[in-house]
């Protein structure tokens, strides 16, 4: 399996962008128990958690610092995952790394530990 992201770039505080992370070379056997997330680093930070979902879009988790700005969604016919952060701030600088996990979207948030990293795509937010 391989993710591509795709999205960033540099903004001014209060603007939007979206994020998009294509999966290639799930099986058509697994693409129903997958979840797809995305995690962030900044300068000097630890990778965080930033928003997961299910395969099947139903279930979704956000971290509290995202919550109401970020939202995350799927296409599922395509293996798409979707950022769209609006209200962006300084604060959510960093680089934006997709995750895919074959299993649940809870066990990917508390796990942080994926089957397959993106190559992550730089978001800069300017004041």
């Amino acid at each position: 399996v391989q993710l591509v992201e795709s999205g960033g770039g540099l903004v001014q505080s209060g603007d939007s962008l979206r994020l998009s992370c294509a999966a290639s070379g799930l099986s058509s056997s697994s693409s129903s128990v997958y979840a797809m997330g995305w995690f962030r680093q900044a300068p000097g930070k630890e990778r965080e958690f930033v928003a997961v979902i299910s395969g099947s879009g139903i279930v979704k988790y956000y971290d509290d610092s995202v919550k109401g700005r970020f939202t995350i969604s799927i296409d599922g016919a395509k293996n798409t995952a979707y950022l769209q952060m609006n209200s962006l701030n300084p604060e959510d600088t960093a680089v934006y790394y997709c995750a895919l996990l074959e299993g649940a979207a809870q066990r990917l948030r508390v796990t942080k530990a994926p089957d397959v990293w993106g190559q992550g795509t730089q978001v800069t937010v300017s004041s």
